[in-house]
């Protein structure tokens, strides 16, 4: 569920001095539910943007991907954000330490690139969650980039007003993106290879004018790019984070009809914060104009080059989950171990471009594979290779694991390694898939019966051992704060003993000298029941901590609960798919398929998809329009009756689709994902076939399975006037 919160940006380092504080770095994101900041006495409407004002904040580490309290007067204000609802329970306030002076904050200045991230990340933390939330919210904005980071530091930037956290403005992450780079202990790209960049630079000019006055030109395209791939002399933090930042302008340069960002507006804007001209050697004399001409030409050479390989440093590969490298290798699917080369030609035998596999390598080393891949009709076979703990196709090795690395190339072209493989892993050749025997169709079904029910209640109890666990995770906050709250009250208590037995003192003294017994056993029985109450407090508190003690040991054993059921969750999903793939593919009705997976709908699905012939949803010019915004969307189906819906490429999950219906007069979105099953609004009824079976299902059923918020069928078209103009909601 998504719950409303405010993110802040980290303005200075702060060093956590208790264990459920949070350590800061300048540049983190901090993201607060409204939640919290309502339970506090201090909050008054509108106060989220002066964080100073309100005390110690609970909210959520974006880098440290850690949750606990941070100081309001070390960050500043970014903006609204819809998140993941979590336990809004603040601890107790306590004195809050001043935000450091004016004339401190050039000693706390961002670490050097090496001390902010490890390869193989392929970037400082800071800059990836910022570069990411900028594309998730889109790169077409007129205000991207477009904002001064020459002003303090101390400014406050608000985002939009709107609470949907997709519609807010870019300008302030694009700021804190140039600030970061601004506020860097030394440029990214670094001085020692300002001369060689210098010469590329001007070579590339000489080409350019040879080429404008009609004479030949020889091959230089990619010269200012050579300089930063080839030379030893750049960092290996400062290489990767460069290629970071060209893959993420190259992505702004394309919107420049949107933004009006051009790679000569990029290189002017960035130039100046990658290449730092102020202090170069003595001997060097650069135009003012260096630094954006070199960010120009590696942007315009990053986008020109067709197949040539970029850097051969890999961008991000995906870390694993799980602490075991070698049980992750034993379950991939693509992992066949040791098996020979005539199997390995047989399998992979008429398969597509793209198909592959892994095996162990026949020279028999151990951590060594052997990578087949199907390109252009035949059989690569690529060497993993292995060193110390990293693996890589070559030098630098800089994976973690094997799963590591083919994952990464699932996602990212083998041109990076070698431009003549320019494609991705594709297709894996499942072992898995050898699990459905060509028996009957209904043998193969009552199989997928069984594997489903053994996924559901393997689900069922994770779900259930979840929410034990979320729900003992906010009982140990909870406990820890009545903790400090028994702390307080002890020290209240004992300030009164102490203030009570110097005052008794002395009217002990003055009533035994008149022999009043009576007032002197009052004082004595008062001084008694305040000090039985400060025991009272403390056996409490040492209970509570003994509790905590015990249910901090109790959530542990949940989690080690939850972490053990993941593989079998994965493996018995992976064979239920193989199953459902396997009956799809031998043309098995969709209804048949449901009453084995046990999923009834409101309609008997007995209709045939080739009812009514002339109903306009078999013409997808009807309702697919392509690639157009979200706003667009809404606009589309704007004054149009409840049921009136579109197919469009999906914005945020690339090489998926969205579904935009309009719904109690509102326009509505979920996420059309495509799979190996088929595609479908969510697991496991991604079965369908295509866009156009999806839409006439939905058609007849209503998408109320999937969301209590959709009570509706894809019922109109929106592109079918026939059926806007005349179908009245029912």
């Amino acid at each position: 569920m998504a719950a409303e919160g405010f993110q802040y940006l980290a303005l200075y380092v702060f060093t956590k001095d208790q264990d459920e504080d949070l350590d800061l770095q300048p540049g983190d994101l901090l993201t607060v539910s409204k939640a919290s900041l309502l339970s506090m006495e201090s909050y008054q409407e509108g106060c989220e943007e002066h964080p100073e004002l309100l005390g110690w904040l609970l909210g959520y580490n974006e880098r440290t991907k850690q949750r606990g309290d941070f100081p309001g007067t070390y960050v500043e204000y970014v903006g609204p954000v819809k998140m993941t609802l979590q336990s809004s329970q603040p601890r107790s306030q306590r004195p809050l330490p001043a935000a450091p002076r004016q004339d401190s904050l050039q000693a706390v200045s961002l670490p050097d690139l090496s001390e902010q991230f490890t390869p193989p990340e392929t970037a400082p933390p800071t800059l990836v969650s910022l570069i990411q939330a900028i594309e998730k919210i889109g790169l077409d904005s007129k205000t991207l980039y477009r904002t001064d980071s020459s002003g303090s530091d101390n400014s406050v930037y608000t985002l939009s007003s709107e609470s949907d956290f997709c519609h807010t403005d870019v300008g302030p992450l694009s700021d804190c993106v140039l600030r970061y780079l601004k506020d860097l202990p030394s440029p990214v790209i670094p001085a020692c290879i300002y001369p060689q960049l210098q010469t590329a630079v001007t070579l590339q000019q000489q080409v350019l004018q040879q080429a404008a006055d009609g004479a030949a030109a020889g091959s230089h395209d990619r010269e200012v790019s050579l300089v930063l791939e080839s030379s030893t002399a750049v960092p290996l933090h400062h290489r990767l984070t460069i290629q970071y930042l060209l893959i993420h302008l190259t992505k702004v340069a394309q919107a420049q009809a949107s933004n009006g960002l051009d790679t000569h507006t990029l290189g002017q804007i960035f130039g100046p914060l990658l290449i730092r001209t102020s202090s170069p050697a003595p001997w060097l004399s650069l135009d003012e104009e260096f630094p954006g001409l070199v960010v120009e030409r590696l942007l315009i050479e990053r986008t020109t080059e067709q197949g040539l390989s970029p850097p051969v440093l890999p961008a991000k590969p995906v870390k694993s989950k799980m602490t075991d490298p070698n049980s992750l290798l034993l379950e991939a699917e693509w992992y066949w171990g040791e098996i020979s080369r005539e199997e390995v030609n047989e399998k992979l035998r008429d398969t597509p471009d793209g198909t592959f596999l892994v095996r162990d390598a026949s020279s028999k080393l151990q951590g060594e594979y052997t990578l087949t891949l199907r390109k252009g009709g035949n059989n690569k076979l690529i060497k993993i290779y292995h060193r110390g703990d990293r693996y890589g196709f070559s030098e630098p090795l800089t994976f973690l694991s094997v799963v590591d690395l083919i994952s990464h190339y699932r996602h990212e072209s083998l041109a990076q390694y070698n431009a003549k493989l320019d494609t991705k892993l594709l297709y894996p050749v499942s072992k898995y898939q050898q699990l459905v025997k060509e028996n009957s169709i209904e043998e193969v079904g009552e199989q997928l019966k069984v594997y489903h029910e053994q996924y559901q209640d393997k689900s069922r109890e994770y779900d259930s051992l979840y929410e034990e666990y979320t729900r003992t995770t906010q009982e140990l906050q909870m406990k820890r704060t009545a903790i400090e709250a028994f702390n307080e009250t002890i020290k209240i208590f004992e300030e009164q003993c102490e203030t009570q037995e110097r005052y008794s003192r002395e009217s002990l003294e003055r009533f035994q000298r008149e022999g009043n017994e009576k007032e002197i056993q009052k004082i004595q029985s008062n001084s008694e029941r305040l000090k039985s109450r400060v025991k009272e407090i403390h056996d409490s508190k040492s209970k509570l901590e003994q509790d905590l003690r015990q249910q901090v040991s109790d959530n542990r054993e949940i989690d080690k609960k939850m972490n053990s059921l993941k593989p079998d969750l994965m493996q018995l999903r992976k064979i239920r798919d193989q199953y459902l793939i396997w009956l799809t593919q031998k043309g098995t009705r969709q209804k048949k398929i449901h009453e084995w997976l046990g999923i009834k709908n409101d309609s008997d699905d007995s209709y045939p998809l080739e009812e009514d012939e002339g109903s306009p949803h078999h013409d997808e010019c009807t309702w697919y329009v392509g690639d157009i915004k979200r706003t667009q969307a809404e606009e589309m189906l704007r004054g149009k009756c409840d049921g009136t819906f579109l197919i469009r490429e999906s914005q945020s999950q690339k090489g998926s689709y969205a579904c935009s219906v309009v719904v109690e007069g509102d326009a509505k979105h979920c996420v059309v994902y495509k799979t190996a099953t088929g595609y479908g609004f969510a697991e496991p009824y991604n079965l369908y076939s295509s866009l156009k079976e999806l839409v006439l299902h939905y058609k007849n059923v209503s998408l109320v399975q999937h969301n209590d918020q959709l009570n509706v069928n894809l019922a109109y078209p929106v592109l079918a006037r026939s059926q806007n103009q005349n179908q009245h909601p029912r």
